[in-house]
């Protein structure tokens, strides 16, 4: 599954669980991984959505820990 798209220079995502509960397990669980990785997303949360946006600000653009860690993200869900 490819929840990332490309846009605005960021790959972004919006992941709709069932209820807020869900959604925050999810959060902590890329919590983890980001900060493991030393590379955090920009994300917002209402209720059961997240929304998810990648991107290297130090290089201004999407580069290979973008892609990496959405891998990652998406892995959670499998």
């Amino acid at each position: 599954m490819n929840y990332f798209k490309e846009k605005n220079n960021s790959l972004e995502a919006t992941f709709k669980f069932k209820n807020f509960i869900e959604a925050f397990a999810f959060m902590t669980e890329v919590a983890m991984i980001s900060e493991k990785g030393n590379h955090h997303p920009d994300w917002s949360n209402s209720y059961n959505m997240v929304i998810i946006n990648l991107t290297t600000h130090s290089e201004e653009k999407i580069t290979e820990k973008d892609y990496k860690l959405a891998e990652q993200i998406e892995n959670l869900l499998r």
